[in-house]
């Protein structure tokens, strides 16, 4: 008989529960993964409370996030032993997630471990941090380079724009966030922001076509209002990231700041970014994101403490990254 182990299972729409599970209860795949740590997000929250129809399917394993060592794989890309990180790919909608002790996935799933990051370091990145790099890769790609002018961060203390902070100002970038909790600008600093906005400004609608320039570049976790705002102030000829949606899901905004001045729009995902793309990006964060300053926006907290935890993010109670031990 296989050895039960815990997880966090939606057995219908509503909070889950901690259950025990086998090998048997893993979906098909080639590589099965002794899971060390999650993180927490708020799509997590969501699904752990019941609050937000996440899950397509049940039971369902929570958790969008793992990181672990490979225990046993049929696949010549992976051996046991292997540290891996997955991230996105469906993990809690469509597939079993990563709030459980092991979980098997497909090998195309599973980025190695970068040299740079430890496997509870790589969940303080997590699926927050990738997409934060996914953006700054898309910006790069589109032209943004040091010095070319400020560039914006909403929901700057969030999981998201806290490491897009960190790694814009490690690259040499002046970093401005847009935050509306004061409390937060020290934290912020310290992450390198060389200046701050309240997301009011940005938060209010205006019904001007174009604003006076300012960015050039943005990272934008909110849309709506927000993403109209920046796009309406940004330079000539900038870019700006769009990966979030906590301000809503709605553009009131005109055609004018692409035609009259060249901004360009970079849509960002993360849950299923090709697997090249992922990997450049880890490979990034473990050179480009300094590591002092992730332990500084990051806390490890306990496999117990998540129902908790998730409400807490819900109700706006954390700031920067949260690592879930699956042992603890």
């Amino acid at each position: 008989m296989s050895q039960k182990f815990d997880a966090y299972v939606l057995e219908k729409q509503g909070p889950a529960v901690l259950t025990q599970l086998t090998d048997q209860d893993l979906p098909d795949g080639e590589v099965t993964v002794d899971v060390a740590y999650s993180s927490l997000n708020y799509k997590d929250g969501l699904a752990l409370t019941g609050k937000g129809k996440i899950a397509r399917s049940f039971p369902m394993v929570c958790g969008i996030d793992l990181a672990g060592t490979v225990a046993q794989s049929q696949s010549a890309q992976w051996k046991p032993g292997d540290e891996v990180v997955v991230t996105g790919w469906g993990m809690s909608e469509t597939r079993p997630g990563g709030y459980s002790r092991r979980q098997r996935v497909r090998p195309d799933m599973l980025v190695r471990k970068p040299d740079g990051l430890s496997l509870v370091q790589t969940m303080a990145v997590g699926t927050a941090g990738l997409t934060a790099m996914l953006c700054i890769l898309r910006l790069e790609r589109a032209g943004l380079r040091p010095g070319d002018g400020p560039v914006v961060v909403t929901g700057a203390a969030g999981g998201v724009g806290s490491v897009a902070v960190a790694v814009l100002a490690a690259l040499g970038h002046e970093v401005v966030a847009a935050t509306g909790r004061p409390s937060t600008h020290d934290y912020l600093r310290d992450l390198g922001a060389a200046g701050f906005i309240d997301r009011s400004e940005l938060a209010e609608a205006s019904t001007r076509p174009l604003e006076t320039e300012r960015w050039a570049g943005g990272v934008d976790t909110v849309g709506s209002s927000t993403l109209a705002s920046v796009l309406k102030q940004t330079r000539y000829g900038g870019s700006v990231a769009a990966c979030g949606l906590a301000g809503g899901n709605d553009l009131p905004t005109t055609v004018l700041p692409f035609i009259l001045r060249g901004v360009s729009l970079l849509g960002v995902d993360s849950v299923m970014a090709p697997t090249d793309e992922r990997v450049r990006a880890w490979q990034r964060l473990g050179t480009d994101l300094p590591t002092q300053r992730l332990d500084a926006i990051s806390s490890v907290r306990t496999f117990a403490e998540l129902p908790q935890l998730a409400e807490d993010i819900l109700a706006g109670r954390t700031r920067g990254r949260v690592v879930i031990d699956i042992g603890g």
